[in-house]
C-alpha cells in the first residue's frame, strides 16, 4: 500500500515501481497485457472472509497458499501481506464503496515484472468462488490457470 503514495495510484500500471513497507523498490511493471485490470485494494481471501460470506468448513484460499507456500520454502510468517491482485477487476465507487463485478481480461492477457531486489514472489490464482452479488472476483467460472515464466 505505500506503493499508492509514490505512484499515486491504487491500481499498479506499466512503468510504476512498487516500494516495500520500507520504502525499497522492489518491482517494476515492465508491460500490462490486461489493460490495466489490477487491483491493490482488497486483501488477500482467508477462512475468515469465507465464514464472513457464510461459507461453511474450510475453504482454499490466498492467505493458506502463500503460507503453505513459504512453510515450503522454510519461513513461517504471521501476518499475510497486502497482496497485488493481478487480473482483479476492482471498482471504488463515488462514495468509496467496493465492487468487484466480472473480469473483462481476456484468456492469454499477461504482466511482465522485473524484480529490482531479491525477493520471494509468491503466485496463487485466487480460489475465491462464492457468488456474492456485486463481488463475483471468479465465482461464475472459478478460479482460471495461471502461466508463470521466470527469466
Amino acid at each position: 500500500m505505500h506503493s499508492w503514495v509514490t505512484t499515486f495510484c491504487v491500481k499498479p500500471r506499466e512503468g510504476d515501481v512498487l516500494i516495500s513497507r520500507f520504502r525499497r523498490p522492489m518491482v517494476k511493471i515492465v508491460k500490462d497485457g490486461a489493460g490495466g485490470t489490477h487491483d491493490m485494494m482488497i486483501a488477500a481471501c482467508d477462512q475468515a472472509r469465507y465464514e464472513f460470506f457464510g461459507y461453511k468448513g474450510p475453504h482454499a484460499s490466498c492467505a493458506e497458499n502463500l503460507a503453505v507456500a513459504m512453510r515450503r520454502l522454510g519461513h513461517e510468517i504471521a501476518v499475510t501481506p497486502q497482496p497485488v491482485n493481478f487480473f482483479t477487476n476492482t471498482i471504488i465507487e463515488r462514495d468509496g464503496s467496493l465492487r468487484s463485478p466480472p473480469n473483462p481480461v481476456a484468456p492469454g492477457a499477461y504482466v511482465e515484472i522485473e524484480a529490482l531486489m531479491d525477493l520471494i514472489c509468491i503466485v496463487s490464482s485466487c480460489p475465491f468462488d462464492l457468488p456474492v452479488d456485486g463481488w463475483t472476483i471468479n465465482a461464475k467460472g472459478g478460479p482460471s490457470e495461471l502461466v508463470l515464466e521466470i527469466s
